[in-house]
């Protein structure tokens, strides 16, 4: 098959930083959409693919997977798109479309196995998928997405993981107008869920150990702050919430949010990959209560998401970074020090 080379960073190995390199991308197919890269939102699993974290790591490693460019090429047989399009890739490039999962269009997860943007086996050039930490890249139609035109394209970015990670168990559990919702963590994942929670019409509630966090998520539309480390406070809103959305990215002690739920209600967790502290039985068997996950959403949903966006004007709040500094990027998200999203400006690696 013929290829092009594109500029890119990636990691060698789980120790070493991401460096300069060159990849081989596959020229434009039939049904594929060849996309210049103007942007790409760095998010932590970036980091736990880099370090390895999930022991499933093949390098070199060429993270990212909140991916807004411009269509450059279309295939003979695509209808989706045209050049110049605004187009978005997110966490998949491929699956196998055939399974139950993938026709319910819930390609996250397919039974065959999910080919995600980067670290997955690549069937058209062997090896592994890399991603849009890179000047371009080719994807089959299906998994291309249409970014409205009216939103800032570099805090759409973000949209494609952060975005669609907290939209997908809002739509799912049908969060309503006057719902009372929880948001608990403020970070790239959670100053998403409070925005979406809000624009859907909920009473929403910032649940978190800091203090310090009260302004900043009243500023992006929480009605209220529910400080989970003080009793009095919990206990006051014990019973009360119609659906809490669990951002924290560590495992966590979850049985003082179990209380808040009301009968019949659900905590979704989405940003624990890795074990919770014990659970006690009771919080959930009084109540009728409910511990879900969720996990990205299908490519359907994420673009009813990015059209929910433009109908609102939703985007993550974002700082711009230059490709070049990048490992710094990195340290900093490790430390909570971005408010709320890294977003690599393209154009610094293509000079």
């Amino acid at each position: 098959m013929n290829t092009e080379t594109h500029k890119a960073y990636g990691a060698s190995s789980n120790t070493a930083a991401l460096e300069p390199m060159h990849i081989e991308r596959r020229a434009t197919g039939a049904e594929d959409v060849k996309i210049d890269i103007l942007y790409c939102g760095i998010c932590h699993s970036d980091i736990h693919q880099v370090r390895n974290d999930w022991k499933n790591s093949k390098y070199p490693v060429v993270p990212g997977h909140e991916i807004i460019g411009r269509v450059v090429a279309t295939g003979a047989n695509v209808t989706k798109f045209k050049e110049g399009d605004l187009v978005g890739v997110g966490c998949m490039v491929d699956s196998c479309q055939d399974c139950p999962s993938c026709h319910n269009h819930l390609e996250q997860f397919c039974e065959n196995g999910t080919i995600y943007t980067y670290n997955s086996p690549d069937k058209h050039l062997g090896g592994y998928t890399y991603g849009g930490y890179s000047t371009g890249v080719t994807v089959q139609q299906d998994f291309v997405l249409k970014v409205p035109e009216n939103i800032d394209a570099k805090g759409a970015a973000p949209l494609l993981c952060a975005g669609i990670t907290t939209w997908s168990p809002l739509s799912h559990w049908k969060v309503k107008k006057g719902d009372k919702v929880g948001i608990i963590g403020l970070g790239g994942l959670g100053h998403m869920g409070v925005k979406f929670a809000n624009a859907l019409g909920a009473h929403v509630v910032m649940i978190t150990t800091s203090p310090a966090k009260a302004e900043d998520a009243k500023t992006l539309g929480a009605h209220e702050v529910l400080i989970s480390k003080d009793a009095e406070a919990m206990k006051a809103h014990a019973n009360s919430f119609d659906f809490i959305l669990n951002t924290v990215p560590v495992g966590h002690d979850v049985n003082p949010y179990l209380s808040l739920l009301k009968i019949d209600a659900t905590m979704v967790m989405v940003g624990a990959v890795e074990p919770l502290e014990a659970v006690n039985g009771a919080g959930l068997i009084r109540g009728r209560k409910r511990i879900a996950g969720s996990l990205i959403g299908g490519i359907k949903e994420t673009q009813e998401m990015l059209d929910f966006c433009g109908e609102h004007n939703i985007t993550a709040d974002v700082e711009m970074v230059n490709m070049q500094d990048v490992n710094n990027a990195f340290e900093r998200v490790i430390k909570a020090d971005v408010k709320y999203r890294f977003v690599i400006d393209m154009e610094s690696l293509k000079n």
